[in-house]
């Protein structure tokens, strides 16, 4: 049977996507898809850029009777006046372009040194896939706003003086997400609320609330421990050495990295339970883990390696491996890096080469040095370690065995 040709394919045939289309056309490329949160996720992320760069102390996140959520910050807000070179307000490009924003200048003085990624691409997106979208900006003075229905401006930017009484800077957004771009509208409140409350531990000092209108219940988080204090909660079983606390970031004169690069990390390690992990790049959870968890499994191993070396404790025929150290680790992980590179859109996983040296080379010194000075914790840490790597020799011995040990079967005459 002849194939159907197929239609003509001329330069009639080219479609070019401008503006947010790409992002209507292809959601799935750009953000999750099972639900809006993902969406919201790049509002707080932006808010919390605001804490991380040191100009807000106080993030506000209200979950609407009618389905849609709101973020306010007390951070600089987001300007509103004349772009100079596209001749729009910049409040405007910000949520209109998939690749406008603050987080590109890197450069020192730039608006932000620090930021989970290319952030011009994230909002543009929660705009895109949003019914609608109010954006309302606090700064000097003046009051600024602005209204989007499918990623269209519906009300232009309206400007006014700062009533009496009323916020002086920072930034709020709410959004109505589209149900054609996700499988459902529910908001997984208790992801949202974990996500709330880790921000709050990765920013200490910075207040997080979260406002649930339909049940009137208001939670506010405030962390002073950081990382230790968040840790000790979430574990579901006790550790057998005290936890390995530390951090360490790049001054000036670094030959390496840049200014302000480095990881700050809480570990424990358990006999029993499920292991805890969170990681974070730049405040952003990287639930898919990525370079900088390699780098602290790298510093982990290295370190407790280098101290059972240095006792002579391994057992003759014992070779450790970077899991039977890393297995029973639980810890959060918090990471700086200048420009980070994450697979894909939805930065769940971080790709940036460099930061695997970045955290190993600040965890392992800092462990060895630690092992060094709590030796009979050190040998704690190496006896779970061996212990590991001897169960995995003895499994591993036994498939061996099972292999070899099939009965022959003689050829037929």
């Amino acid at each position: 049977m002849a194939t159907k040709p197929t239609p003509e394919y001329s330069e009639n045939s080219i479609r070019v996507l401008k503006g947010l289309e790409p992002v209507k056309q292809r959601p799935g490329m750009y953000t999750r898809t099972d639900n809006p949160m993902h969406v919201i996720q790049e509002v707080l992320d932006n808010a919390a850029d605001e804490a991380l760069a040191g100009h807000g102390k106080k993030i506000k996140t209200i979950v609407h009777d009618d389905g849609s959520i709101t973020v306010e910050d007390d951070g600089r807000g987001i300007p509103f006046g004349m772009h100079p070179t596209e001749h729009a307000p910049v409040i405007e490009l910000v949520f209109t372009q998939l690749h406008a924003g603050g987080k590109f200048d890197k450069g020192k003085g730039g608006a932000y040194s620090f930021s989970g990624g290319l952030h011009g691409v994230g909002v543009s997106v929660t705009n895109a896939l949003a019914l609608r979208l109010e954006a309302t900006t606090y700064r000097e003075g003046q009051v600024a706003r602005l209204v989007f229905a499918g990623g269209d401006v519906i009300e232009p930017l309206l400007v006014r003086l700062a009533a009496d009484g009323e916020r002086k800077s920072g930034t709020t957004v709410r959004v109505w997400p589209d149900g054609k771009y996700f499988e459902s509208l529910t908001w997984p409140l208790a992801h949202l609320e974990h996500l709330l409350r880790s921000k709050a531990v990765l920013m200490p000092g910075v207040s997080v609330t979260l406002v649930q209108e339909k049940t009137k219940e208001t939670q506010t988080w405030v962390f002073k421990g950081g990382l230790r204090d968040y840790l000790t909660q979430t574990l579901t079983a006790d550790p057998v050495i005290p936890l390995f606390e530390g951090e360490g970031f790049a001054d000036a004169h670094h030959d390496s990295f840049a200014e302000g690069e480095g990881a700050a990390w809480c570990v424990a390690f358990t006999e029993d339970g499920q292991p805890m992990r969170e990681s974070y790049v730049n405040l952003i959870p990287t639930s898919a883990g990525g370079t900088h968890e390699a780098g602290l499994r790298d510093g982990l191993f290295t370190a407790v390696k280098s101290f059972v070396e240095l006792h002579s404790l391994l057992p003759k025929g014992v070779k450790l491996l970077p899991d039977d150290v890393f297995a029973r680790a639980s810890y959060v992980l918090s990471t700086k890096v200048l420009d980070p590179q994450f697979q894909g859109q939805i930065k769940e996983r971080l790709n940036s080469r460099d930061a695997v040296r970045l955290v190993s080379g600040y965890v392992r010194p800092a462990l060895e040095l630690w092992l060094n000075q709590n030796v009979e914790y050190g040998k704690k840490l190496a006896e779970i370690a061996i212990k590991a790597a001897q169960s995995r020799q003895k499994a591993g011995q036994k498939v061996e065995k099972r292999k070899g040990s099939g009965v022959a079967v003689l050829p037929g005459k």
